[in-house]
């Protein structure tokens, strides 16, 4: 059983993240809608609205809330939870200050989506290209926590981080600089 929670849990949060990596993007594109001409505006706008709320009603918020669940289940299922405050378990704490990091970033997502919904755009594009990275930095810093474990130093795994996070960023700069031509 415990195998099969395990599996379930980590198709979730494919799932999840796919919602979470390509709903920025949506905004990103509805965003720059706001470039065109007011006919384009107004159809691109209601297209991605629609593309939106499938996304984040019919994918996101169901993987979150399942991979939620599962991700307990396999925690008390694996006796995982005993572990949590040991030496042997500091990665899964870790880990899991992480996961609620994330959390609160599909939380932010979700109050962008409402604002989106409502005709309000606050961010430029570039901002939410930003905020988009977000999620990936989530998946390497959780993945390397689970894979890895003990054998990764917190200091070392902590600058590996940082340096993927600044490798992110002069990305997004370099991309920004290429588009303006």
């Amino acid at each position: 059983m415990y195998n099969y929670l395990k599996a379930l849990h980590i198709i979730f949060i494919v799932t999840w993240f796919a919602g979470m990596f390509y709903m920025p993007r949506l905004f990103i594109y509805a965003t720059e809608a706001g470039e065109k001409s007011e006919t384009e505006k107004k159809i691109l706008r209601e297209q991605f609205a629609v593309m939106m709320k499938r996304l984040w009603y019919g994918i996101t918020w169901p993987s979150a809330v399942l991979t939620l669940i599962l991700g307990l289940s396999v925690l008390f299922h694996g006796g995982w939870h005993k572990t949590l405050f040991d030496a042997a378990g500091t990665w899964l704490l870790v880990k899991l200050i992480f996961v609620v990091f994330l959390y609160l970033y599909h939380f932010s997502l979700h109050r962008i989506f409402k604002q989106e919904m409502a005709g309000i755009y606050k961010y430029s594009s570039n901002q939410l290209r930003i905020w988009n990275e977000l999620a990936t930095i989530f998946l390497v810093a959780i993945v390397m926590l689970v894979v890895v474990k003990q054998s990764l130093s917190f200091v070392w795994g902590l600058a590996g981080l940082l340096l993927f996070v600044l490798l992110l960023m002069s990305a997004i700069r370099i991309y920004k600089r290429v588009r303006r031509g």
